[in-house]
């Protein structure tokens, strides 16, 4: 598989509190080929949201794949990502240096800002991930 889009989410009950990723990994034709859902421990939900980012760059680099586009609900960290918006928040540079290293890896990247209702299935991996204080990843077949 070359090119992916993928929808994640980071939460936290609490800032910080219990905290969870989601991360949904579909081909280009809107087939699932990997959910995740991992409990992160106690984290805000900005540490949450770039934590479920870098998991799912991860992911995609050790499946192959080349070309990522992705689906996020934190507008802040879309925003920091595409150099609009600085890292003024000392515990958040760490994160965003670490994206941005894993982006570079991929030939092409694009990330973009959706509203919770369009990631609503990341959101409840997300949500599983703080219910359950566990992980479960579940790979489809490719």
């Amino acid at each position: 598989m070359r090119k992916a889009i993928i929808h994640t989410d980071g939460g936290s009950r609490g800032n910080p509190g219990l905290a969870g990723i989601g991360v949904i990994i579909y081909d280009e034709s809107k087939n699932v080929v990997l959910e995740l859902s991992q409990y992160i421990g106690i984290q805000t939900n900005n540490v949450a949201e770039y934590k479920a980012l870098v998991r799912a760059l991860e992911l995609s680099y050790e499946m192959g794949i080349k070309d990522v586009e992705f689906y996020m609900d934190s507008e802040l960290v879309v925003k920091q990502i595409k150099g609009e918006y600085k890292v003024k928040n000392e515990r958040m540079k760490p994160f965003y240096e670490i994206a941005n290293s894993l982006i570079s890896q991929f030939d092409n990247f694009s990330i973009h800002h959706v509203r919770r209702e369009k990631n609503k299935k990341a959101d409840e991996l997300a949500n599983l991930a703080m219910d359950m204080k566990g992980i479960s990843i579940k790979r489809k077949n490719m």
